[in-house]
């Protein structure tokens, strides 16, 4: 399992938040007093913006990852009820929600259009599902990642991406959701993000895409070679200017309401 850091995670909160903004903007009026999930919360960042949303709902944050539930209870969203669950598996039925939203999750889930009828039988009628993905899986960021991976000096203590997080297009989600039985409203918006500092697309990287590696790389000497070579790759692709590091970042949103 994929070992997560709250903090490397949290180091770009407001990057990383702003697009669920832009999809909850997108989510029709809910009851006064919803019942709201918030599969994959993390450290409780996204459940704090639910939260802040809607004050009165009934908040439960669902994440496979003990360390990101604990910052979410102390620091994220400390109102919130939580639970300790993978979300592939989970059964969000029990709890009839007026609304379940996914931030940046789905794409760590193998087939996980399959997951949207069963989220979406769940639902109350006229009920909502929101998620947000990245769409940038084809970026410098993440096809050099992958070749260094397979380099003749990293193939055999890291092989191939066993988890490596991925996405279909728009229109899979569209399609997706109209079979499930709700209306579909599916969009994709690229920022073109601007990060400070010494190898930000580094630093942006360790708190999602590089923990798969992080986590085979136990040995320190390894694990500082291996992230000298990748953030001179990185450094390359996305050089830095005047006002910071341009890193171009697309992201997937769609909201069904189930008819």
């Amino acid at each position: 399992m994929t070992t997560w850091d709250p903090d490397q995670y949290l180091r770009y909160a407001d990057q990383r938040t702003r697009p669920l903004y832009e999809l909850l903007g997108r989510v029709p009026v809910l009851p006064a007093a919803p019942t709201v999930l918030d599969i994959g919360c993390g450290p409780g960042n996204s459940t704090a913006v639910l939260r802040e949303r809607w004050p009165d709902a009934d908040l439960t944050g669902v994440d496979n990852s003990a360390e990101m539930l604990a910052a979410a209870r102390a620091e994220g969203e400390p109102t919130a009820a939580y639970l300790l669950a993978d979300a592939a598996a989970y059964d969000p039925s029990p709890a009839a929600p007026d609304l379940i939203a996914s931030n940046a999750t789905l794409q760590w889930i193998p087939d996980h259009l399959a997951l949207l009828p069963r989220w979406a039988g769940a639902l109350r009628p006229g009920g909502v599902i929101a998620l947000q993905v990245p769409g940038n899986f084809d970026a410098p960021s993440h096809t050099l990642l992958a070749e260094l991976r397979r380099s003749p000096r990293w193939r055999s203590a890291l092989g191939a991406d066993r988890t490596r997080a991925g996405v279909p297009e728009p229109d899979a989600y569209l399609r997706a959701l109209l079979a499930a039985g709700c209306t579909a409203d599916v969009w994709e918006t690229t920022y073109l993000t601007v990060l400070q500092g010494q190898d930000p697309v580094l630093e942006w990287t360790k708190g999602t895409a590089l923990r798969p590696v992080l986590g085979l790389l136990t040995d320190p000497a390894q694990r500082a070679d291996f992230l000298a070579e990748y953030a001179a790759l990185l450094r390359e692709a996305y050089p830095a200017g005047e006002g910071g590091t341009v890193f171009p970042f697309r992201r997937i949103f769609a909201v069904g309401v189930r008819r």
